[in-house]
């Protein structure tokens, strides 16, 4: 689909389509009180993956996989097979425009028993704009590369440290004060794995931690303004249930943060310069209330000062910053290792978002690959990630070459 849009402002119009998505709908009524975390490549918070996004976006302390890259790539030491491949599709924000894709590949390669490396590019397309005065069109995207490194520090325990490097070229015409954004980023990740008796059931009990994208800012206009990326804090559980020698079943849980600063409101600004009771709906004073974030130091703070202060910046203080967390449920059943069906909740309160949505999907697995399949229901109004569906095929390098082998 074609987009008409005038490139008169300094951010494009499909930025604020992408941070609109992410941190929408402000029910009637509330809007005062609507104060999502705004950050840019807003991207790089979309899972990727279908096993995950079946069971509501969780995945950080489930059993490892070939895409427990984005998740935590801690996990890989504890992975069956030495190496894998994966492909994952997502055609995103369809109910809005089509022409908008996200695409993911990764990979990685156990070294010995202990230790592995592994890698990801993801490449998110916001399809094809044209501008009104001139006609030239563009096909901005967003992409990331991340490589990490991951080692068991013990049986049950292994830790992991990744880069990443972020690139988001949403405009033309670039000159000496627009540009593409760039930016670096850091992960630090753990996992913990290891059996507990449950009556008498040997079940396998896991919890992870990962903090992502701990960076620099990224900027569109040469540095003269910068954005927060999304920094993130996840922490999860998961509990794996056999039934039998064929049937098992887990339950996992995730909880995320994004250590980013919440910004100050525009309700903020107007009643500190112009009284409680001045309205303005049409923020007409937009130009002001960006001088006032000046003045505030909101733009002036660094990431790793923004991580901190994230934990207590919140205007409402406990209470809002409480708000700041969502949180996926998810369940997986499996039979033989072979057939899986999955099921999962994701919630973020209203004034930080309002993604409230369920998840369902499966998965079939063979020796050499497996293919994942997630479809998303949302149950906030007008919410156009309803309906998404998510594809990833993985390949197994173990069960490729055993395959070849036998011919």
């Amino acid at each position: 689909m074609t987009l008409n849009h005038i490139y008169k402002v300094r951010v494009p119009l499909l930025l604020l389509l992408l941070v609109s998505s992410v941190t929408m709908f402000a029910q009637k009524g509330v809007q005062q009180q609507f104060n999502p975390v705004y950050t840019g490549v807003t991207s790089l918070t979309i899972a990727p993956d279908s096993r995950a996004g079946a069971m509501g976006d969780v995945g950080v302390a489930t059993e490892a996989d070939v895409n427990s890259q984005y998740w935590n790539p801690s996990k890989y030491p504890f992975s069956y097979s030495p190496a894998g491949v994966s492909l994952a599709y997502t055609p995103w924000l369809r109910q809005l425009v089509d022409g908008i894709d996200l695409a993911n590949l990764t990979g990685y390669y156990r070294i010995g028993d202990y230790q592995a490396v592994s890698g990801s590019l993801t490449y998110f397309s916001l399809g094809e704009v044209t501008s009104i005065s001139d006609g030239y069109t563009i096909h901005p995207y967003e992409m990331a590369v991340d490589f990490d490194y991951s080692r068991m520090l013990s049986e049950t325990f292994s830790a992991a440290v990744g880069l990443r490097f972020i690139l988001s070229d949403l405009q033309y015409n670039y000159d000496d004060e627009v540009t593409p954004g760039t930016a670096f980023a850091a992960d630090i990740s753990m996992f913990h794995s290891d059996y507990v008796w449950l009556g008498n059931r040997e079940c396998l009990f896991n919890w992870g931690l990962n903090a992502s994208n701990i960076g620099s800012k990224i900027s569109y206009d040469g540095g003269n303004t910068n954005q927060f990326i999304p920094t993130n804090l996840r922490l999860g559980l998961s509990l794996k249930i056999p039934v039998d020698e064929y049937n098992a079943f887990s339950i996992n849980a995730d909880a995320n943060k994004l250590m980013v600063p919440t910004k100050p409101t525009y309700r903020q600004f107007l009643d500190e310069e112009y009284g409680e009771d001045f309205i303005d709906n049409s923020y007409s004073y937009s130009s002001e209330y960006q001088s006032w974030l000046d003045a505030m130091g909101y733009n002036d703070i660094s990431p790793i000062a923004g991580i901190f202060k994230s934990f207590h910046d919140a205007p409402l203080g406990w209470k809002e910053e409480l708000q700041e967390i969502y949180w996926g449920l998810g369940v997986e059943y499996g039979y033989n290792d072979q057939f899986f069906l999955r099921g999962g909740y994701h919630y973020e309160n209203e004034y930080k978002g309002n993604r409230k949505y369920f998840t369902l999907g499966a998965g079939f697995k063979m020796n050499v690959f497996s293919l994942d399949a997630a479809y998303l229901i949302s149950t906030s109004q007008s919410n156009p990630l309803d309906q998404t569906l998510r594809f990833t095929l993985s390949f197994d390098m173990d069960g490729i070459k055993e395959m070849f082998g036998r011919r």
